[in-house]
């Protein structure tokens, strides 16, 4: 038997006529920029979370960069970003015009360190874009506390948490706005690039759909400086068809996740998995542990060891933002953010997906025994 790290078919194959349906229906109503399953997704996507106003576009990074924008931050404004997210987190802040500001992390969670984030405030600093990574929220508490002392905006990275919970707040409602993406692996997956913003205010709710459509309030009346970022119809009627299996998808993976911390118990001397703050409301879009130094074998090792016996697994991000070679003008160096860089290190992403199973993850565990 062996493992994929990720089997989309388990999700599409239940599907799949309805899924061509609501294709076909597109195609018969011929409205595939702007139409009907795009309005109908932003207002279910939005209720699902806790908000009054959804605004699809074209991908996560673009839901970053419009939704800055739409909360008032541009050039010379300082965002707080962690310095161990994707690098799409630091594109989108880039596209808004403001200047990322990295921050190291939490190793036990792999969250922002808010502490860390106090010490890097400027007069120039004028939000905070929170990643809620691998499906776990940051506090939402933390965040407002640490907001309201530094009056700064907070717009989330929630590309990674669809319908997460923590404290009893969703995922998308703690701030001004968020940023989702739909990439086809994420938790509610479309069938190609989108994403959407999510906010409460009407104002910021009305600048992003200007903005995503050439700034144009209306048909040929361009107000303002805008681009061409638009959720497609096609994928916007997929996921308004994928939405309502969303939470019990969610809640195969947190099961998935609690049988691989059970079973894993017996090797923590070697490995860690990122610890859980959130119970029930991790969406566990990846399930990640740490190689610890006393393991006979480092990470990378055992990814090719497991990749030898038919176990999928990934890394989530190998490279720190500070380190990658095109963001050198940030000006940071090897050592800035030393937390960071050792989680890059060290961090394994095990399969992880609706359906999969307590043979699976028996395998996958009972493998790193064996090479361990």
């Amino acid at each position: 038997m062996t493992v994929p790290f990720v089997d989309l078919s388990l999700q599409h194959q239940p599907l799949e006529s309805k899924i061509q349906e609501a294709l076909m229906s597109v195609v018969r109503q011929g409205d595939f920029i702007l139409g009907k399953a795009v309005t109908e997704f932003e207002s279910a996507f939005a209720a699902a979370s806790g908000v009054k106003y959804g605004i699809g576009v074209s991908s996560g990074t673009e839901a970053i960069a419009l939704g800055l924008h739409a909360c008032g931050i541009g050039e010379r404004d300082e965002v707080l970003i962690p310095a161990n997210t994707f690098i799409a987190t630091v594109i989108g802040a880039l596209r808004s015009g403001a200047k990322p500001v990295l921050i190291d992390c939490d190793p036990a969670t792999a969250l922002i360190d808010l502490e860390a984030a106090a010490k890097a405030i400027t007069p120039r600093t004028k939000a905070i874009l929170p990643v809620h990574l691998y499906g776990q929220m940051v506090s939402p508490a933390g965040l407002h506390d640490f907001a309201k002392s530094h009056n700064l905006v907070i717009f989330e990275d929630a590309a990674q948490a669809h319908l997460a919970e923590r404290e009893g707040v969703k995922a998308g409602s703690i701030g001004q706005g968020a940023a989702y993406s739909f990439y086809p692996s994420k938790n509610l997956g479309a069938l190609g690039n989108g994403g959407i913003v999510l906010t409460d205010e009407e104002a910021i709710a009305k600048k992003v759909r200007s903005y995503r459509n050439y700034g144009a309030s209306k048909k040929y009346v361009h107000e303002e400086l805008g681009t061409n970022s638009r959720l497609d119809t096609l994928q916007g009627a997929v996921l308004n068809l994928k939405l309502p299996h969303l939470s019990g998808w969610n809640g195969d993976r947190n099961r998935a996740a609690q049988n691989y911390d059970k079973a894993l118990a017996a090797l923590n001397q070697f490995l860690v998995p990122i610890h859980n703050q959130s119970g029930t409301g991790h969406i566990y879009h990846l399930y990640v542990i740490r190689v610890l130094p006393a393991s006979p074998l480092n990470r990378d090792e055992i990814q090719q060891k497991l990749r030898d016996r038919g176990i999928q697994t990934g890394i989530h991000y190998p490279i720190p933002c500070h380190l990658q070679p095109a963001y050198q003008f940030l000006g940071y160096g090897e050592g800035d953010f030393p937390r960071s860089e050792t989680l890059c290190k060290e961090i394994l992403s095990l399969p992880m997906y609706p359906g999969l199973t307590e043979e699976n993850i028996a395998l996958v565990v009972s493998t790193l025994q064996e090479i361990l």
